[in-house]
Parts: C-alpha cells; sequence; structure tokens
C-alpha cells in the first residue's frame, strides 16, 4: 500500500508538471509594451496639472480622471477655488472640452515679436524645447474656454461611493 501511495504521488507530481507545461504559453514580445511612446501620458502625471483660462488665469486644477468601462476617459474633474484644499469644489467637465498642451507656460508668454530672423541662437532653442514638449510624460498645463466664476458656479461633481 505504501509502494501504491509513493507511486500515484509521484504520477500525479509528474502529470501536474506536464499539464502546466501545456497551459502557460511563453510570452510574446507583442504583448508587451517596453516603452511610454511620444505623446503617450501617463494619468497619475495628469493629476495635479494646472488649468487656465484663454485669457492665461489660472482656474483650477485636475483633481481626477472619470473612465467608462472600455478605457475612453469620459470627464476631468477640476478643483475649483479655494486656497490649500480650503473651500475647494470639484467640478466635471467633459473630456473634450480641455485642450491639453505640451508647450510651457514660459514659453507661451515669451513675446516672438521681439525674435528677429537673423537670431539662430532663439530658433535652435525652440526647436529644442519643441522636441523636449513632444516626449513629455504629461502636458504642461491644460486649457478650459471658462472663467473662475463659471467654474465657481457650476454644479458641484460628487463621487459615487
Amino acid at each position: 500500500m505504501l509502494k501504491s501511495l509513493a507511486f500515484a504521488l509521484v504520477g500525479s507530481t509528474l502529470l501536474a508538471g506536464q499539464v502546466l507545461a501545456e497551459t502557460a504559453p511563453a510570452p510574446n514580445n507583442g504583448q508587451f509594451i517596453t516603452q511610454e511612446k511620444a505623446g503617450e501620458w501617463r494619468a497619475s502625471k495628469l493629476k495635479g496639472l494646472n488649468v487656465y483660462n484663454n485669457n492665461n488665469e489660472k482656474i483650477g486644477d485636475i483633481n481626477e480622471l472619470l473612465v467608462d468601462s472600455t478605457g475612453k476617459v469620459e470627464a476631468v474633474v477640476i478643483g475649483v477655488g479655494g486656497f490649500l484644499g480650503m473651500g475647494e469644489h470639484d467640478v466635471a467637465v467633459p473630456f473634450n472640452q480641455i485642450k491639453f498642451t505640451n508647450e510651457s507656460r514660459r514659453e507661451a508668454k515669451k513675446d516672438d515679436a521681439k525674435k528677429s530672423p537673423a537670431d539662430t541662437t532663439a530658433s535652435t532653442s525652440t526647436s529644442n524645447t519643441a522636441a523636449t514638449d513632444a516626449n513629455r510624460a504629461a502636458p504642461d498645463h491644460a486649457v478650459l474656454n471658462a472663467t473662475k466664476d463659471q467654474l465657481k458656479a457650476a454644479p458641484q461633481f460628487k463621487y459615487a461611493r
């Protein structure tokens, strides 16, 4: 009986090893993404991103992205008003109303009229900045066509429990 038990144990171990080997295919290199591509942004980097209006006034910052079950970003929740988190309320706007930009606000503020066409240093600097901006892990900021007052008056977004 002891001999039968030992045989059964060894046999089941060999069978289990064979079954596992057959059901666990080797990973295909096409299944994995090994590097972030230019133009892809990390969602974790979008949280806290400053949101400005068309007049270049800060109107809030991103608190959350709302994603549907297919992975499509549906809305952006923006923290509006308040100071150091006190008195702030959340407003959700459809994702397509937000414009993300890689161009830093510092570059956008520069007076382009002061650059002369013969200034090759400025054009080289601008092209280097553009190349760096294209490879960012997140945009520099977001723009929403709304005023602070419009967002403060907007209905507060409530999270589901």
